[in-house]
């Protein structure tokens, strides 16, 4: 998801995860490791350049609202591939965005609800297909 969408605690929240995410992928904590979302960043070519290049977006959005993410926590930031992400995921996605938004920031809810296709993280490249394999919201479906 773009961070546009995010409330304020999301969008610090998902700075702070994808921090601790970097850190995994530079073999500085052992904690994090087995994160679902990680293979992502796994499966890429250059996947600590690429969460470098999604934090620079988090970063971009940050600046933007007025917020002072430190810039000097992304590392290098270079043009990489786009990691492709598929339209069932970007729903689920969504879907769990619009959840915690209903709760947390009504305003932002009341204005993100209408929107059929949100815009994705500017790393990712949409493609059709399912939820991803991975995702815990898929799981907790077939446990019901």
């Amino acid at each position: 998801m773009h961070p546009k969408y995010l409330d304020p605690q999301g969008l610090v929240a998902l700075w702070r995860e994808t921090l601790l995410a970097r850190a995994v992928l530079r073999g500085e904590t052992r904690g994090y490791r087995h994160h679902p979302q990680l293979e992502r960043f796994l499966e890429h070519d250059s996947p600590r350049l690429a969460i470098n290049a999604y934090l620079a977006a988090i970063h971009d959005e940050a600046t933007s609202r007025g917020y002072r993410f430190d810039r000097g926590k992304i590392g290098p930031v270079r043009a990489v591939a786009q990691i492709p992400v598929t339209d069932g995921q970007l729903d689920c996605e969504w879907q769990h965005l619009l959840r915690k938004l209903a709760t947390r920031s009504p305003e932002l809810f009341a204005r993100w609800q209408g929107l059929a296709a949100p815009d994705q993280h500017p790393l990712f490249r949409r493609r059709r297909g399912p939820v991803a394999s991975w995702e815990r919201a898929n799981m907790e479906a077939t446990h019901e």
